[in-house]
């Protein structure tokens, strides 16, 4: 089985993630607590999302967005049937937040915004100093990196979920929530 094949015949677990996440967000308003750091995070997606539904090329993709939507079309497109493919989510660690947008077929991160630092407006005043631009830029790969391993805590937390024996009571508990949405 070559890559294209593999990644087309898995991508449900993209959509899956993305579906639990954005259920585990709203479950406790926006708190998710990540047990490999045994802290709570803020997960909230915001007002923009891809749906796919159907398989092969009968597949349409709708997008939701908009200021004034709170993803209600996103919240009837599920309940359609219709999976997440992309969706932009706001994540907040510590003292850090991140906005970033996660497509699930290739679980591809796009238009990834950093939080601003101490770093980063002093190296704004700086310019031409070269300690200054190597220290923002050894900061935004940290908080690049943050970013990336939280999101991986939140995957792996999914899949322990997934592949274990409580994953048909976590998928009735979306599915009511999936009802309740409309």
């Amino acid at each position: 089985m070559d890559l294209v094949d593999l990644i087309e015949e898995k991508h449900f677990l993209g959509q899956e993630f993305l579906t639990w996440l954005w259920y585990k967000s709203e479950e406790r308003g926006g708190a998710v607590l990540v047990s490999e750091i045994g802290q709570d995070i803020l997960v909230v997606f915001e007002k923009h999302m891809l749906l796919e539904f159907g398989e092969g090329e009968t597949r349409e993709n709708v997008v939701c967005r908009g200021l004034m939507t709170e993803l209600r079309e996103a919240r009837a497109g599920l309940a359609l049937g219709k999976k997440p493919e992309q969706a932009r989510i706001r994540i907040q660690r510590d003292d850090h937040e991140w906005s970033l947008t996660i497509k699930a077929r290739i679980f591809e991160f796009q238009n990834v915004r950093l939080p601003k630092t101490e770093i980063g407006a002093e190296g704004a005043s700086n310019d031409g100093d070269p300690l200054a631009a190597e220290g923002l830029i050894l900061d935004q790969i940290g908080l690049f990196e943050m970013a990336v391993r939280t999101v991986d805590q939140l995957f792996r937390m999914f899949l322990e979920v997934r592949c274990g024996e409580q994953w048909p009571a976590e998928l009735g508990k979306i599915q009511v929530w999936v009802r309740k949405q409309n």
